[in-house]
Order: structure tokens, then sequence, then C-alpha cells
């Protein structure tokens, strides 16, 4: 019995190892993936704004911050994280400075001003549905979709306002906030399996101890007294 005991406990030590190991290089991964995020973050220089408080700001105060900080927050249902805001690394290389930094373009487009010009009459059917001219536009709060095609004027609006620049940078400061967060992740996930491979450790050779110690206490001479024959 006290034989199969430490077989056991011989086991479970080396699949504790196992994932020690598989701990281990999930971290030596996510480490070279942060390392790549991070340097990628640098090439890029972009940063976020902070007054003498260590408050957020943009366009000079914080009014315009804690707008861009609610949509984020209110609108799309974002946890920030705000220890990940550190006014002493401005740089954008978190999951919720990404966020801030997709949220601070995202609202200065949903209220951009620009102007159409129509050099001739739109028709439509026959009928005139805008007159030539020059029109000032303002959105509203529209998204791309949110966007009438039927409507002359937003129709034309729509690319001036959602432009490629303003697009492409909201999908690669996505792309930056989902890496961040999976990378969060991966090192949690590192954590967990070598915690987990270290317990199995500790069990299995705790296991092998108390089947040893077991065994030397069988093996031990019981002492009798001596009897006196009468």
């Amino acid at each position: 019995m006290n034989g199969r005991l430490k077989i056991l406990g011989v086991m479970l030590a080396v699949f504790g190892l196992a994932f020690v190991a598989g701990g281990g290089y999930a971290y030596y991964k996510t480490d070279q993936g942060a390392k790549a995020l991070q340097a990628f973050s640098a090439a890029q220089n972009v940063k976020l704004t902070y007054n003498e408080s260590g408050q957020l700001i943009s366009g000079g105060d914080t009014a315009d911050a804690d707008k861009i900080m609610s949509l984020l927050v209110n609108d799309w249902g974002y946890t920030v994280n705000k220890s990940e805001l550190n006014p002493n690394d401005p740089l954008v290389n978190t999951a919720s400075e990404y966020m801030f930094q997709m949220a601070t373009i995202s609202y200065h487009t949903l209220h951009a001003e620009t102007t159409v010009t129509f050099p001739a009459d739109v028709i439509v059917d026959g009928a005139v549905v805008q007159k030539a001219g020059t029109y000032d536009f303002v959105n509203d709060g529209k998204y791309w979709t949110g966007f009438s095609r039927a409507n002359p004027i937003e129709g034309a609006a729509r690319e001036k306002v959602w432009t490629g620049t303003a697009l492409a940078l909201i999908g690669q400061l996505g792309v930056g906030s989902v890496t961040a967060s999976t990378l969060q992740v991966g090192i949690g996930m590192a954590a967990l399996m070598a915690g987990l491979g270290g317990i199995l450790v500790l069990f299995g050779l705790g296991l092998v101890w108390a089947a040893s110690a077991a065994t030397e206490k069988v093996k031990a001479p019981v002492l009798r007294p001596a009897t006196t024959v009468a």
C-alpha cells in the first residue's frame, strides 16, 4: 500500500513539474508579446495628456476628457482600469489607454463639422431634392451606419466626417486594446498553471514523505520486556 502511495506521489510531482514548466513557457511567450506591444507603442509615440494635477485633459481642459470618458464608460460599457492611466507614463500602451484614445478619436468624429458642396442641383425622379450650393454640416453623434444615404447632405458628409484615417486609427487602437487585454489574460493563465503545478509537486512529495514515514514505522523493531521463567 505504501509503495503505491509513493508511486502516486511521484506521478503527481511529475505532473506538477510539467504544469510549472508549462506556466513558465506561457509566461515567456506572453512576456515576448508584451515587449513587442511596448516597442510598437513606443514607435508610434502616441501619448495621453494630463494636467499638473494628474487629471486627463483633451483640448486643453478636463471638460472634453470627461465627455470622452463618459462615452467610453457609459455608452460603450467599458470598465476602465484607473491604475493604467498613469500621468508619469502617458505613452498609450495599456488596454485602458488604447480604449481612451479610441474614444477620443470617436468623440471628435461624432461631433465633427464639415462643409458639403453641390455644384449642381441633385435631382431624383425628376424632382430637385437638394439645391446647388455649399452647406455646413455638424455631426450630431452619428456613427458611420447612422448616416442616411437618402439625404444628399448626409450622404456626402459621411466620408468627410468618418474619414478613412479615423476609421483606420480606431481599428488599430482596437487591436492594441485587445492585444493588451489578451496579454494580461496570458500572464494570469501562466501564474495559474505555475501555481497548480506547485501544489501538485508539494502534494506529490508529501505523499512520498508520508508513505516513507509509514514504512519506516512498520519496519521498526518492537521491543518487549524480557519474561522471567519461574
